[in-house]
């Protein structure tokens, strides 16, 4: 079995997964994050024309349950109409606080670093019981809808009030696995929705008997803009070397990893709007080059229009919903593969060359390529017959004329990928 990234492909094939978790095939586990549940009609009409088929979206406690005991779930029931409706997927993050239960504490703004007033997370006996609750009334009001549960965000960081704590956050997320369990045996759980891979909080949760409960393990893969997609290799062989010492036994090899949240912005310190672009596909096949069947990319659309202000420049689209290059390159993505899976990484000198084999049941196989250094071209021997055809489509979904001469294939990489139908043709 040839190896990609270092995983067998044949592992991630005898994945256990939970009924929510998808297929390592495009665009099964392309998704978006949102913000917002109620309206916003024509955004959920541009994510599905891009082929997106999970948003990810804070399910947010104190919302829900203004009274202790009484739960409110209508707003996100008309988002899962919206979202169903258009065959689009849900990861819902349980979170944050309630001030029923939890007191004001000052803490570090998350976003800015800054000094501010918010909730103290779930830390007593009282308030982490009424969380699990709240986790198994949802899960269990929403069963049968197509939701991954992820078990709060970012707790390693400021997301978690007064300061990260891994002792609190797991406690918190083995209480609300067990209720949740109890309640929707078939519920899809993840967590811990790490920022980055912090080792030293991701050993001590894992060792706690969480994977006893995760369908999936997932993680926010951030890393500085010069370090392309690609580079999360090493992290995720490393998180499964974590996972795979504290697993059952019987499931040792066989838990996800799930890409929660992830992107790059275009803001005046950020990426190019063609390298955010490029960034976005790269990331979705990357992750799957590793096993990673979801991912999320952070964001759906710009927050605001200051191009100097990273959290307002993530977005696909512009806040005003005019596409960036990004929204054209995943929705070409989206297209040129559906229903592909990706078979092998062909063989080349050039370790930052990738040149990736696609393949669909009854369907001319596809390849698509890219490079991490600079514009340059390659070749690929193959095997054509007379009847041999070859046609390419650029990022931007525009076609262009690949050349094939002599059972060689010549490609022109750059830093966005390019996509290339053989018919009649093999790669040996």
């Amino acid at each position: 079995m040839k190896l990609i990234g270092g995983v067998a492909f044949l592992i991630a094939s005898l994945l256990t997964q939970a009924t929510e978790l998808p297929k390592a095939v495009v665009p099964d586990g392309v998704g978006v994050n949102i913000h917002f549940v109620t309206g916003h009609e024509k955004d959920l009409d541009m994510i599905a024309s891009a082929g997106f088929k999970f948003v990810r979206m804070d399910f947010g406690w104190e919302g829900i349950e203004k009274s202790k005991g009484q739960y409110d779930w209508s707003a996100y029931d008309e988002l899962m109409s919206g979202l169903e409706k258009r065959g689009l997927h849900a990861v819902l993050i349980l979170d944050y606080s309630n001030p029923l239960y939890e007191e004001a504490v000052t803490s570090l703004n998350p976003l800015n670093q800054k000094p501010h007033r918010t909730l103290a997370s779930p830390q007593h006996p009282d308030s982490v019981a009424a969380y699990a609750r709240w986790a198994a009334a949802s899960a269990s009001h929403f069963r049968g809808h197509p939701i991954i549960w992820e078990l709060w965000n970012e707790p390693n960081i400021q997301f978690w009030n007064p300061k990260p704590d891994v002792s609190q956050y797991t406690t918190l997320a083995l209480a609300a696995c067990r209720a949740i369990r109890q309640a929707e045996p078939k519920a899809t759980i993840v967590g811990p929705a790490s920022s980055g891979f912090p080792w030293a909080f991701l050993e001590t949760f894992l060792q706690s008997g969480i994977l006893e409960h995760l369908d999936a393990v997932s993680v926010h893969p951030y890393r500085e803009y010069r370090r392309s997609p690609e580079t999360a290799a090493a992290d995720y062989a490393k998180l499964r070397g974590l996972m795979d010492r504290f697993a059952p036994p019987s499931r040792k090899g066989k838990i996800p990893i799930l890409s929660g949240e992830w992107g790059y912005a275009t803001h005046a310190k950020g990426v190019s709007l063609e390298t955010q672009a490029a960034f976005a596909v790269r990331q979705q096949l990357a992750n799957l080059i590793e096993g990673v069947p979801l991912s999320i990319w952070y964001d759906w659309k710009n927050d605001g229009n200051n191009p100097d202000e990273r959290e307002e420049n993530f977005g696909a689209v512009l806040a005003n919903l005019e596409p960036k290059p990004a929204y054209t390159a995943l929705q070409t993505l989206t297209r040129e593969l559906a229903g592909y899976r990706i078979a092998r990484r062909v063989a080349l000198s050039n370790q930052s060359d990738y040149v990736l084999l696609c393949e669909q049941s009854g369907r001319p196989s596809k390849i698509v390529a890219w490079t991490e250094g600079q514009p340059h071209q390659t070749t690929v021997g193959v095997r054509s017959k007379r009847s041999a055809k070859i046609t390419g489509t650029q990022e931007n979904g525009q076609p262009f004329s690949p050349v094939l001469e002599a059972d060689r294939l010549a490609i022109d990489l750059s830093a966005l990928p390019q996509y290339l139908t053989l018919k009649a043709i093999g790669v040996p």
